[in-house]
């Protein structure tokens, strides 16, 4: 017979996988893993869809389309789960993304296509920001360090299987059942979820903050979600029309500042101590890491005569990375700003590693180990940012915070990758080392940048 636990008996807070937490964890990573594989999956799979579409300007104009939808997604989903709770968010959110899923495996043109593409971006972006606030209200606080991280793990298997099992169905019964094989997996997430959708509670108190009003929330929330857009375009023309690339760069700027600051907590944008830097180094962590992350393929490729598959595993086991920092963050209770600043610092030296690469004699694999440390700080970091932030965040704004995060998130990788952009193509194709030098010198500027500032994540005495 077990004996009976005793008053003084330490605390054990609830596994993951036990009892309490089992079947929303479960639902909670089918469905992230989902996103995660349709994201993994459409870079693999865009050369066919262009060929059968005759559209070869799909590449940008798809990924900006889930973009764009996605940020404004966020925003709503936010305010609407601190109004009315996360299941209607998580439950139209997972709706879009399979409607999308359809769209897109039914598309007979590019211009359906890009349509399903923005709806699949409604709903994934809805889906993410409820889930956030599904952990804030469902787990104890204890927990939340654990499932966060179980949240970076989904990420892994889509990495290592995602683009070859797509290519594979491409090839075989078609790329259209790339996205129709997503289709049936919701079912089961679903079905674990439901009990989750259900619990966390009585509603809090609807807020009273500049966050809390649905019109000017949704105004700049559209205005962010443009200003994105535009500014990516722009910033994509700069090189070959100057002129009307400079005005649309400059016009995307100018939405961004209208609608940007009043998506975050205030004093965001100038880094005030506290909730508002917690939402900001999320960004700026984001913004180091995929600024660099992007051109990884392209300086192997293009100075060392990788093939594509070969570069690609840099970027796989850097995904094993972010996982192991996201495990070993779990084993203790730490001071999370601290480890955001380590994980600022793996990533600032990540990111200078891969600039071996350019020496003579030194081989393209030192990329390997560079960007497993590299996806180490982010495992790390962005782990810790979360966990943070719901910790600060006054309930009725767990949703509002939650939106934050995405959008500093996403605008800031999109951005540092479109700014990559320019410069690669402002020094030409014939020397992609010393643009790929600019790129890691830019972003490594942000990576220390992001060790400075993260200390002002505590919380003011």
């Amino acid at each position: 017979m077990t004996a009976p636990k005793t008053a003084d008996a330490p605390y054990e807070s609830p596994r993951i996988f036990g009892p309490e937490y089992r079947t929303a964890s479960l639902g909670i990573l089918l469905v992230v893993t989902l996103i995660a594989f349709e994201g993994m999956s459409v870079s693999t799979v865009m050369p066919a869809v262009s060929a059968d579409l005759d559209a070869l300007d799909l590449y940008g104009v798809s990924f900006s389309a889930f973009l764009i939808a996605g940020l404004l997604a966020n925003v709503v989903a936010g305010l609407w789960s601190d109004r009315r709770g996360h299941a209607w968010p998580f439950l139209l959110g997972v709706g879009l993304f399979t409607v999308g899923m359809v769209m897109a495996g039914a598309a007979g043109s590019k211009e359906l296509f890009i349509v399903a593409r923005a709806v699949q971006g409604l709903g994934g972006g809805a889906v993410v920001v409820a889930i956030y606030v599904m952990i804030a209200r469902v787990y104890v606080p204890a927990t939340r360090p654990r499932i966060f991280a179980a949240l970076s793990a989904a990420w892994v298997l889509p990495a290592l299987i995602g683009p070859g099992l797509t290519g594979i169905i491409a090839e075989t019964v078609g790329w259209r059942w790339v996205f129709y094989g997503i289709v049936p997996l919701v079912v089961p997430a679903l079905v674990m979820l439901l009990p989750a959708l259900r619990v966390g509670g009585p509603m809090p108190a609807p807020s009273s903050g500049p966050r809390s009003r649905p019109l000017a929330m949704t105004l700049a929330a559209t205005a962010t979600a443009c200003g994105g857009g535009v500014l990516l375009y722009g910033v994509g023309r700069l090189h070959e029309a100057p002129i009307s690339g400079g005005i649309a760069t400059a016009a995307g700027v100018a939405l961004l500042a209208a609608g940007l600051p009043r998506l975050l907590p205030p004093r965001a944008l100038r880094f005030g101590r506290g909730l508002p830097t917690t939402v900001m180094m999320r960004g700026v962590l984001a913004s180091a890491f995929f600024g660099v992350n992007a051109f990884i393929p392209l300086l192997l490729t293009e100075v060392h005569g990788f093939s594509i598959a070969e570069a690609g595993i840099a970027l796989t086991l850097g995904a094993i990375g972010w996982t192991t920092g996201s495990y070993l963050q779990t084993r203790g209770s730490y001071d999370r700003p601290l480890l955001v600043r380590i994980g600022a610092v793996a990533i600032t030296v990540g990111i200078l590693t891969t600039l071996l690469t350019l020496v003579p004699g030194v081989s393209g694999w030192i990329t390997v180990p560079a960007w497993v440390i590299a996806g180490f700080g982010m495992g790390v970091g962005v782990t810790s940012v979360n966990v943070t932030a719901m910790r600060q965040s006054p309930d009725a704004e767990q949703g509002a915070n939650s939106a934050a995060l995405q959008v500093v998130d996403t605008l800031g990788s999109a951005v540092t990758i479109g700014f990559g952009g320019v410069l690669v193509n402002l020094i030409g194709h014939d020397d992609i080392a010393t643009g790929y030098t600019m790129i890691v010198v830019l972003m490594a500027s942000i990576g220390l940048f992001g060790v400075i500032v993260a200390r002002r994540m505590k919380d003011i005495p």
